[in-house]
């Protein structure tokens, strides 16, 4: 009656983002990470040695809940805190991790796992079915207003078989069930099922004292500085090797180089603007240098809620105005390919077959003016008496600052007036995310999380509080993506996807930029790092220095 899960082996995909540092988490995020807080997060309790591991970052975390956050950094940490039912291994292939084994049934509707037994919370409770069955059931609440409802939707039900049983109904069939699902932190009932939910996003749980079963226990948040964990002891999969573990913020990608270099951080993503200085640094013996492709993209994001960015002509000028090519080189240094669809071609549900709108200001004009913008007595583009003037917002950083800038310049020579906004990074993401959604355009990047499931970015029911940040709809493209999810055949569920992203990259919710390479340095003495696309912090518990 039942079969193993490895059905579902090919359909794991799993993001590693270096310019954010590195985030493992199973979930699709928004990467704004090259925000900054400004502060060097020095201290002398976090010094790098043996027994602390330093990872370096200009990107603050905001809150410790894998059902509330959207950030980079914000999950990364949760990793290191929480334990999951699942986890994925370097080539994307299932692992267990509360879970010792599990069966499915062969609808594909109901899924059992078998939970180890003798786990325990950071406070010394024991985990259990109970704190699965209340976990789960909090985004399948109609009282949750959190990010992530599309994620559960197919749950239809989680049962307590026995302490260490449980079982999912689904309404059917889901090919992210298992690499997205079921890779979310387990939180403590003891603590939390008390909590209505409707209040469970403010709590102080998540950022004063957050209670996981994972190989890092929470011990301090300096507020812009950094966040230091301890390893946890009864960690079921062993103790950490390394003691502690400090999650420091400092004030750009400079300031990152600096701190590797000096080794005060032994652990980082690197910027392609630094990447010919971290050849330097590897070659004499400093770090150890890993690169490889990113499954994510830059973007500049146009919010269609406002009336300016309606018109199909617009985008498609916007987008044939921009030199993607020049835009890799003054950003990127050459680390990155353009891209002129959603995906990555490290994925394998990516499309390289879309329509492609190359760089043509001419044929921009040309759009322009068929979509009634006509040039004004000073040189800005107008329209029923207004002119073609936007904001372009972003997070601090060099790289999507930068990415502004060439916008700016780039779309001067059109008659479209940009103005730039740069915010501090915790405010930009409460700024230009759910609810607020503050933006005219901004510069940012999607990274995909296990699954290449493309709903979380363009399916209308995103729109109000999920990660289509655009407000993107179109029903075709619902369709599609409400098929493809529910389909366990690779290639079938490819064309599916493939004809969705088609239809995405001819209507430009956003202007898609480039897909760039990431680049991961740390410490030579540190064993353990892997630079690759599926589980950045693979076995986190096992590295350790030489």
């Amino acid at each position: 009656m039942f079969k193993k899960s490895s059905l579902f082996l090919v359909s794991l995909l799993l993001i590693f983002l270096v310019a954010a540092c590195t985030s493992g988490g199973s979930s699709t995020t928004v990467d704004n990470s090259n925000s900054s807080d400004g502060n060097t997060g020095t201290d002398s309790s976090e010094s790098a040695d043996s027994s602390n591991l330093i990872i370096g970052t200009t990107s603050a975390p905001t809150l410790f809940n894998p059902f509330y956050s959207t950030d980079t950094s914000s999950m990364a940490i949760e990793e290191f805190i929480f334990s999951t039912m699942i986890t994925v291994d370097r080539d994307f292939n299932p692992e267990g991790d509360l879970a010792k084994d599990w069966e499915v049934s062969d609808d594909g509707k109901s899924w059992t796992f078998h939970l180890h037994e003798g786990v325990k919370w950071h406070d010394g409770e024991d985990l259990t079915a109970d704190d699965v069955v209340f976990t789960y059931n909090i985004p399948i609440n109609k009282e949750y207003d959190g990010p992530r409802a599309y994620t559960y939707k197919d749950i239809e039900s989680v049962t307590k078989i026995d302490d260490y049983t449980v079982k999912f109904r689904l309404n059917q069939p889901s090919a992210a069930f298992l690499p997205i699902a079921m890779q979310a932190g387990i939180l403590p009932e003891h603590i939390l099922g008390d909590v209505p939910i409707s209040e469970l996003g403010e709590h102080e749980f998540n950022t004063k004292s957050p209670i996981g079963s994972g190989p890092y226990a929470f011990d301090k948040w300096a507020d812009g500085e950094y966040i230091k964990l301890e390893a946890f002891d009864d960690y079921h999969h062993g103790r950490p090797k390394i003691d502690t573990l400090t999650y420091k913020i400092v004030p750009d990608s400079n300031a990152l180089m600096a701190q590797l270099q000096a080794g005060d951080i032994n652990y980082t993503g690197v910027a392609s603007e630094h990447v010919e200085l971290a050849n330097e640094l590897s070659e004499d013996g400093i770090i150890k240098l890993q690169s490889g492709e990113n499954n994510a993209w830059e973007y500049i994001i146009w919010n269609l809620r406002d009336p300016l960015f309606q018109d199909l002509k617009v985008r498609q000028a916007l987008s044939h105005g921009l030199d993607k090519e020049a835009i890799i080189e003054a950003v990127v240094y050459g680390q990155g390919t353009v891209a002129h669809a959603p995906g990555s071609p490290a994925n394998w549900a990516y499309n390289p077959d879309t329509i492609k709108y190359e760089y043509n200001p001419e044929r921009a004009k040309e759009l322009l003016s068929e979509a009634g913008w006509v040039e004004g007595s000073n040189g800005i583009l107008e329209k029923d008496g207004e002119n073609f003037s936007f904001t372009i917002k972003t997070s601090q950083g060099e790289s999507r600052e930068k990415i502004a800038e060439v916008a700016q310049q780039q779309y001067a020579a059109l008659g479209i007036e940009v103005d730039i906004e740069v915010m501090e990074w915790s405010a930009f993401v409460e700024d230009t995310g759910p609810p607020n959604w503050n933006f005219d355009a901004q510069v940012s990047g999607m990274s995909i999380g296990s699954d290449p499931d493309p709903t979380y970015f363009w399916h209308s029911s995103e729109i109000e509080a999920g990660l289509n940040y655009s407000a993107y709809s179109n029903p075709k493209v619902d369709e599609l993506l409400d098929k493809q999810i529910t389909i366990l055949d690779q290639d079938e569920r490819y064309e599916l996807i493939k004809e969705a992203d088609a239809i995405v990259a001819e209507e430009l919710p956003v202007t898609f930029l480039y897909y760039p390479f990431g680049h991961l340095a740390h410490a030579p003495n540190l064993n353990g790092p892997v630079i690759n696309a599926a589980n950045s912090y693979y076995k986190l518990h096992e590295w350790y220095f030489e």
